[in-house]
């Protein structure tokens, strides 16, 4: 499937959608769906984007489309989700493809990769640029359907059990983070681990790792990290502007009524948009929360910014130079986020920095 076909029909809103249900009602077929999540029930905004995509699904049928939301754990691990719906094991999820790095590391580009494109401009590249062609290629290879269907906006830096003063504090450094970040992480001396959202408090809290990376104020909040850690860096480098998909098995979305395709296609869409909009709006009263707790903000400090990129530029050399399909992906998105950024410093960037400086 070329995933651009979704993001077009999406413009026509979920209302729309809606309005036609009562004629598609009365001949349309039922169907159950389970969903696997990567995402425990407790943090409601990332796990609840595809509670809400599935509301606004059964919505648009009239009860007929009928999608149960299972969270990590319930069918399949968080990092299984993959896999269940490659094999059908269920026919759906909702994940970070990133998470599946170890299998090929092209999947970053459906999440995030380090000093990538942020929401709105990984948005342009998945409708108006060569992004959802390439990742629907790519995905296809694996008998998946991927729509996007959330993003967190920009990420924190994560949480430290010692402040980072220079690129010398990441030497031996064991921290949770997913996807190509940890192999940056790796060329300046660090010491990456990946694990599921659930189990990071407990490793920070017995010292089994140093420092973890989440999402931002509202999730870190929920998921207690300023009980174990007081350090508190942004920004978040490698996640940029990542997005969460939802994961179809093919053959399944094949089995679709046209109907139904079109309705999941505009749900995710909404979902999409939720999430972003529920983030902004949570994360600054968690950030005053946090601060007035105890918790020390830091900025990353421009020599580790430094020394971060230009090991991310030697990560993508080396992975292109041995992997065509992210060299395909890479080339295209490389150039895309060029001009982006071109256009964002004149007038966003501009409006941005000056109306902060108000503050």
């Amino acid at each position: 499937m070329e995933r651009r076909s979704f993001l077009k029909k999406a413009g026509f809103g979920l209302a729309a959608a809606t309005a036609a249900m009562p004629a598609l009602a009365q001949n349309a077929p039922t169907v159950k769906w389970r969903l696997a999540s990567s995402f425990p029930k407790s943090l409601d905004t990332i796990y609840g984007g595809a509670e809400v995509m599935a509301r606004r699904v059964a919505e648009a049928t009239g009860g007929k489309f009928q999608i149960q939301v299972f969270a990590s754990g319930e069918i399949v691990p968080g990092p299984g989700v993959h896999d269940a719906v490659k094999d059908a094991t269920v026919e759906m999820g909702h994940t970070c493809s990133y998470y599946f790095f170890g299998k090929n590391p092209t999947y970053a580009f459906d999440t995030a990769v380090p000093f990538g494109l942020n929401n709105r401009q990984t948005d342009a590249w998945m409708r108006h640029g060569n992004g959802s062609k390439l990742m629907g290629e790519f995905f296809a290879k694996s008998n998946i359907v991927a729509i996007p269907c959330g993003n967190t906006g920009v990420q924190m830096g994560g949480w430290y059990r010692k402040e980072i003063k220079s690129v010398a504090d990441l030497k031996g450094l064991k921290m949770r983070i997913a996807g190509l970040a940890g192999k940056v992480l790796s060329k300046l001396g660090a010491v990456p681990q990946q694990i599921p959202g659930s189990d990071i408090y407990p490793a920070l809290e017995k010292g089994t790792i140093d420092a973890a990376e989440w999402v931002g104020p509202y999730d870190d909040q929920k998921l207690g990290f300023n009980k174990v850690a007081k350090y508190y860096y942004y920004p978040g480098w490698w996640e940029g502007g990542p997005q969460i998909s939802v994961y179809i098995n093919s053959k399944k979305w094949a089995e679709l009524p046209k109907e139904y395709q079109a309705i999941l296609e505009i749900a995710c869409a909404d979902a999409h948009v939720d999430m972003m909009a529920k983030y902004d709006a949570k994360n600054p009263t968690a950030l005053k929360q946090l601060h007035a707790s105890g918790t020390l903000l830091r900025p990353f400090p421009k020599d580790v910014m430094e020394a971060c990129y230009k090991a991310a530029q030697e990560v993508y050399s080396e992975i292109s130079a041995e992997n065509a399909d992210f060299k395909k992906v890479y080339d295209d998105y490389k150039k895309f986020m060029d001009d982006q950024n071109l256009w964002f410093r004149v007038a966003e960037g501009s409006y941005s920095n000056f109306m902060y400086s108000k503050r």
